[in-house]
């Protein structure tokens, strides 16, 4: 998935985007509300992790735009207040879910999947293809019954093809997916990747190249 966190603590910034890589999700940071608007304008989110008490343009406007102009996008609203009125006031505002600080990691990465699985038409957690399994739960893959260990990117590009089901699949519908926004949209990062995860799965080859479209799983 696309995430966006909109935080202005870099360090708690930082760690929840380091953990929402960990599991092959690309991830951006904006650390003011006016950042967060700003970068909607250029890239779309399946979701988005917004701190309610953010300086210059308040967490509850940017919820409130986010709502109203992207309704696709989940939004996960963190707050330091507790109270059972504000988580109310939070939800009213077009917010999906809610989570007090502070948090446990792992709990907010199992919120943001489930958000995102809202987010996108509804996808069994194992996907397969071409003798290809993948959990997206697990984050394993196996080819023909063989373990085939992958890296973020790698294990993020496969699912990405694999939910096509053979439709093709752009390198810019990869980048926007798998990547953040600091990657340059000219990197031959997707051609590499795509040449590792061929060289991964083995013969005969399932990864396929469309010239000029796009790749797809055979």
């Amino acid at each position: 998935m696309r995430i966006l966190v909109v935080e202005d603590e870099p360090l708690l910034a930082d760690a929840v985007a380091e953990w929402l890589r960990g599991e092959s999700h690309a991830v951006d940071i904006a650390f003011d509300g006016a950042a967060a608007l700003e970068r909607f304008s250029v890239n779309d989110y399946d979701v988005v992790v917004l701190d309610r008490d953010l300086p210059g343009v308040h967490g509850d406007q940017v919820c409130r735009t986010i709502a109203a102009e992207h309704g696709d996008t989940r939004v996960l609203m963190l707050t330091a207040a507790s109270d059972i009125d504000d988580r109310v006031t939070g939800l009213a505002l077009g917010a999906d879910d809610y989570l007090p600080k502070p948090f446990a990691f792992r709990e907010l990465a199992a919120r943001v999947a489930a958000l995102g699985r809202r987010a996108r038409p509804a996808a069994p957690p194992v996907l397969s293809r071409a003798g290809i399994t993948l959990d997206t739960h697990l984050h394993q893959v196996f080819r023909d019954g063989r373990y085939v260990p992958l890296s973020r990117k790698e294990f993020a590009v496969l699912a990405e093809l694999l939910r096509a089901d053979g439709a093709p699949v752009s390198a810019e519908q990869l980048l926007e997916k798998a990547w953040d926004e600091h990657t340059d949209p000219f990197t031959q990062a997707v051609r590499m990747t795509i040449l590792k995860l061929r060289r991964k799965l083995g013969d005969p080859p399932v990864v396929l190249t469309e010239p000029g479209v796009g790749y797809h799983l055979k």
